[in-house]
């Protein structure tokens, strides 16, 4: 496991905090490529799901569904992947990503490389994430108010 000094989830940068509490925090992953993209982070360091008592599962996974709601809710992807890796970072963590068919990289994973894209499509996703820049404010005011409400 490892420790809070050089944990990079504990100490990341170019990310928001967009609500916290004692055991978990959800953040913005500020990547200009995938507008809305957020992280669900248990505190404690924990590698896997299952070393989580069964209250803390459903506390951590309601939190999951409630992002992928107000995601669904306010920004209105096409679809929402859901991500639970720790590979690289043996942390507890869910991604949540919402995509667009027009999204830099659709059908491919995020961390794919992106597929070619025509003048005509480049310039419908910009468009598209233009209009998602304008909501994302919305959301996690949304998200704030619905996680504060448990």
């Amino acid at each position: 496991m490892s420790a809070a000094g050089n944990c990079p989830l504990c100490n990341a940068t170019g990310v928001t905090v967009i609500w916290r509490n004692d055991v978990l925090r959800v953040i913005g992953v500020d990547d200009p490529s995938h507008p809305g993209f957020t992280r669900v982070i248990w505190n404690d360091h924990v590698r896997e799901m299952t070393e989580l008592p069964a209250a803390a599962r459903s506390t951590l996974m309601e939190t999951v569904w409630l992002v992928e709601q107000a995601q669904r809710d306010f920004l209105q992807p096409d679809k929402i992947n859901l991500a639970q890796l720790g590979n690289m970072v043996p942390h507890v963590h869910w991604h949540i990503i919402p995509r667009w068919t027009c999204d830099s990289h659709f059908p491919e994973a995020i961390w794919a490389p992106a597929p070619s894209r025509s003048a005509a499509q480049q310039q419908q996703w910009h468009a598209r994430k233009a209009q998602i820049d304008t909501l994302l404010p919305v959301y996690r005011a949304a998200l704030v108010d619905a996680l504060s409400a448990r």
